[in-house]
């Protein structure tokens, strides 16, 4: 049986970031993020027997997603049955142990509560507006805890003889059924006594339906792509990541060798890629942190280019690259730079010339290639390789939970406001920083748009959707005490200078993540509460990796 998970209003298909839904308070709302986890499913036959079937797990998000129970008994179905969120062991368990596209990896599905443990059953995040309201706010409302696990069940009428395909949606409208977002609150993180969380969970039931039932299967997947001009004896580049840390999905036509390694390292610290042979990839990445000083790196001519150049490692958990996110791979990433005429400013070919003609390197593309051909295919495969082992993973706060290191008082109130959702109404005060930098990467790897003025569109100029207005990709806050200046033009100094924006009064907009709009005027944290913030930031930093 394969299930086709969807998102509707009132029996159509969901519109994401489209201000038009109106809830039953008449407050016109959107969505921005719907994200759920279903979980052991089973089915009752006609006659009244249940069929369970344990650990099945299926990650739905936004979009919707395609689920499939193989190898059912061929019997007559009249019910299918599933939880909303996993069962009390799962929930508590290690989420770093699963594969890398597993339902429950939390850089995969972005729905674990990070380091404080447990997942979030359903996220469901957008933007309102009460009438007359000019600028909309925002709301996020993550459902979880282990007492507000639910059991959908549903009616079916098929007959597991032949295959069959089953369309199950959610209605966010029926979900939000009898809520205001103006009086009831904005946010909520179901804690034990939250009449918001206590209402959604009554809501979940009446939520979902049975939309189509039809006979026939899914197309079957393509098979992964093969390694890509693999050289004769290939010597893996060995990897070993921390128990805490989640598996990421290495290309699988690009392994990470160590021949490929060394010559994508050489590649670069190579002046040649540039047209006047000046400047390498290691001239705006530079030093241990891979990262620019600068606010903006100056090119071949000395001229500037208009974003601030990220740091570069744990990029293997990444799958969109560059502040508006235009390159899918690090390949592809690594050469846009030398065609830039704001950077390197030289063509692929010239490029391909100068590396042919220098005695080192066609013994090291024999090394690390089959064919030993030099293209700029092979330079971006060698770069990628490079890049995918520059990790930092062993900072203070791993340390301590090793039990090698103890965060101090004031770092542990850091800790604690950085990972608190600030909740007036419940008489919670927090950072709110988990949602955009939560898990063990200190990073959602998404796109936000944080309040910042100016005229960048961001991640617009590469969709052309009015809703990525601004946004722009989140980077990881480990090693951020490092890494100065700050944002995607480098504006801020200071890390001081980050808090207080995030403090006060930031741009508002129709695309103003909804966990910032939310809260309009700022978080209102006290000098004591940022400086403690600060000094958890601090224990991000990795003295292995800067040696």
């Amino acid at each position: 049986m394969h299930l086709d998970f969807s998102h509707e209003v009132d029996g159509r298909p969901l519109l994401a970031d489209s201000l038009r839904y109106e809830n039953s308070r008449s407050e016109t709302f959107s969505v921005t993020r719907l994200d759920w986890l279903a979980t052991d499913f089973s089915l009752t036959t006609a006659d009244g027997r249940k069929i369970n079937l344990p650990n099945t797990t299926a990650f739905i998000p936004t979009r919707g997603g395609t689920f499939t129970l193989p190898d059912l008994p061929a019997e007559k179905i009249s019910a299918i049955s599933f939880h909303l969120g996993p069962n009390e062991e799962i929930n508590h368990s290690e989420p770093a142990a699963y594969t890398a596209n597993h339902p429950l990896n939390p850089n995969f599905n972005k729905l674990h509560w990070d380091w404080q443990g447990g997942y979030i059953f359903l996220a469901l995040e957008g933007h309102w507006r009460a009438p007359e309201q000019k600028l909309p706010g925002g709301f996020a409302y993550h459902f979880a805890r282990d007492p507000n696990r639910s059991t959908i069940t549903l009616p079916l009428d098929i007959n597991l003889r032949d295959e069959h395909y089953v369309t199950i949606a959610l209605d966010p409208k029926k979900l939000l059924t009898g809520l205001s977002f103006e009086k009831d609150g904005a946010t909520t993180h179901s804690a034990e006594g939250d009449p918001v969380a206590a209402r959604l969970k009554e809501n979940l039931r009446s939520a979902f339906r049975i939309v189509t039932i039809q006979k026939g299967g899914i197309p079957t997947p393509p098979n992964p792509a093969k390694p890509i001009d693999l050289p004769a004896n290939p010597k893996g580049y060995p990897i070993t990541l921390p128990k805490h840390i989640p598996l990421p999905a290495l290309p699988s036509d690009n392994p990470i060798l160590t021949t490929r390694v060394a010559l994508g390292e050489k590649l670069f610290h190579e002046p040649k890629l540039s047209r006047n042979n000046t400047i390498s990839c290691a001239s705006c990445h530079q030093g241990e942190t891979f990262s620019d000083p600068r606010t903006l790196s100056p090119g071949t001519d000395g001229q500037l280019g208009t974003r601030h150049s990220m740091p570069l490692f744990n990029l293997a958990w990444k799958s969109a690259f560059f502040w508006d996110g235009r390159a899918p791979s690090l390949r592809e990433q690594a050469l846009v730079p030398i065609e830039d005429h704001l950077e390197m400013d030289e063509s692929l070919e010239k490029v391909v010339a100068k590396i042919k003609a220098d005695s080192a390197y066609p013994p090291l593309f024999t090394a690390a290639f089959g064919s030993g051909n030099i293209t700029p295919e092979n330079i971006g495969l060698a770069i990628e390789n490079f890049l995918l082992t520059r990790l930092s993973l062993d900072s203070k706060l791993d340390q301590s939970l090793k039990g090698k290191a103890t965060l101090t008082d004031q770092e542990k109130r850091g800790f604690e406001l950085f990972f608190t959702e600030s909740e007036p109404r419940l008489g919670k005060l927090g950072g709110d920083c988990f949602h955009c930098h939560g898990g063990a990467l200190f990073t959602d790897h998404s796109f936000h748009n944080n309040g910042l003025s100016g005229d960048d569109p961001g991640l617009f100029a590469v969709t052309g959707k009015e809703s990525d207005m601004k946004k722009f990709s989140t980077p990881s806050l480990r090693n951020i005490a490092l890494t100065a200046p700050y944002m995607h033009d480098g504006r801020f100094a200071t890390l001081e200078e980050v808090i207080d924006h995030y403090n006060s009064d930031f741009e508002l907009s129709e695309t103003l993540d909804p966990n910032l709009a939310k809260h309009p005027q700022g978080l209102g944290l006290s000098e004591a509460d940022k400086a403690a913030l600060i000094a958890f930031l601090k224990t991000l930093s990795d003295p292995d990796f800067t040696k």
